[in-house]
Formats: C-alpha cells, structure tokens, sequence
C-alpha cells in the first residue's frame, strides 16, 4: 500500500449556452451547492529551470483562498505526477498533499524556496455529492496593477472539475477504486450533456 494521499477526478467543459441545462442536471445530483470565487496562485521552485533541464518534473505548489469570505484562510497544496493512463484509464488519479495555511501564505511558499509563477480567479459553483466536489467556473484574469479579477467575457469556456473532496489514502475501509467508481457515475450521469474524462495535468 502506498503512503500517498490522492486524488481522484474527471475534468470537462463547455460554452456558455449550455450553462443552464448542465447546471440544472449537476443540481438534481448533488446534495448541496454554493457560489465559489477562488484566487489560485501559482508557485514553482527556485530552481525549476535547472530542474526542467535535468529531465526532473519540478512540484509545483499552488495557493488558493475563497475571496468572497473575508474569514477563509490560505490552502496550499500540490500535485505530484499522475499515474499512468495503464493503472487507471478512466480517471487522473494523482497523489496529493494540502495544508491550511494561516498568515500570510504566500510569504510561507517563499520561505519554502517557491517563486510566484502566475495567478488566476475561478468564479462560478461548486457542488457537494457524497465525498466529490463538482467545480464548474470560467477562469478570471488579474488585472496586472490592482491583482483584482477581471470579469470573464461571455464566450469564455466553462470547466468542469468533478473530484475528490479531500485527500484519500488507498486503504481497505477507502479504496482508490470507491472513488473512481463515485466520479465514473457523475460521468453516466452527463453523458450526453458533458463529456468528462481523464487528463494528465
């Protein structure tokens, strides 16, 4: 068994005009469901380049924070590579580490050796279904001088993310299985509407 925590998700996405009938379907089979708008920032190591150069994946880090409650605090996580398309054809299943970070973390990811990369707002909902999370947002850019988000236009796509709400550990009481079968059945259930798959990000 693998120390690893993971994550399991589908990810799709669609124009604007379908909004309504993929937001009415994902509504009817979900528990709960809350706007979201997400700062996320993007770090890489100091040394990424040398890395890159040497064939290694640098681990990114990444920071988010909910920006419409003034209380919510910093999340930093990461992704490591996900496995391979061979062990788990029907979903990205890719190990994953979070910690909450209170402060100031962005100061914390440069403590650590990190370099701001880029940045990026998500507005749109979120849902809850059993353990998944269903993200369905259009990505904001920042305005360069304020760091504000810049309204999407109405053409911008919108993504789906369909995953895991928190980290799981392959274990007999939670199997990675479980929870490839939780995000295949959201899959079945917008067929038609949303094609979900896997991607290696």
């Amino acid at each position: 068994m693998s120390s690893h925590s993971y994550e399991v998700a589908l990810f799709g996405e669609f124009f604007s005009q379908d909004l309504k009938a993929i937001m009415n379907r994902i509504t009817l089979h979900s528990e709960a469901s809350y706007p979201m708008h997400t700062r996320e920032i993007l770090f890489e190591p100091l040394d990424a380049q040398q890395q890159r150069e040497s064939s290694i994946d640098p681990i990114l880090l990444r920071a988010k924070k909910e920006v419409s409650d003034p209380e919510s605090s910093w999340v930093l996580y990461s992704y490591l590579k996900p496995e391979s398309v061979r062990a788990h054809p029907e979903a990205t299943v890719r190990p994953w580490a979070t910690c909450q970070v209170t402060g100031d973390a962005l100061s914390f990811a440069a403590a650590l050796g990190y370099a701001r990369r880029s940045q990026i707002y998500k507005r749109g909902y979120a849902f809850r279904r059993g353990s998944l999370s269903i993200l369905m947002f259009q990505q904001e850019e920042a305005d360069a001088k304020t760091q504000q988000p810049i309204p999407a236009r109405p053409d911008t796509l919108w993504e789906v993310e369909v995953k895991t709400a928190n980290p799981i550990r392959n274990t007999q009481e939670t199997p990675l299985s479980q929870a490839i079968e939780a995000v295949l059945e959201v899959q079945l259930l917008m067929k038609g509407l949303l094609d979900l798959r896997r991607q290696d990000v």
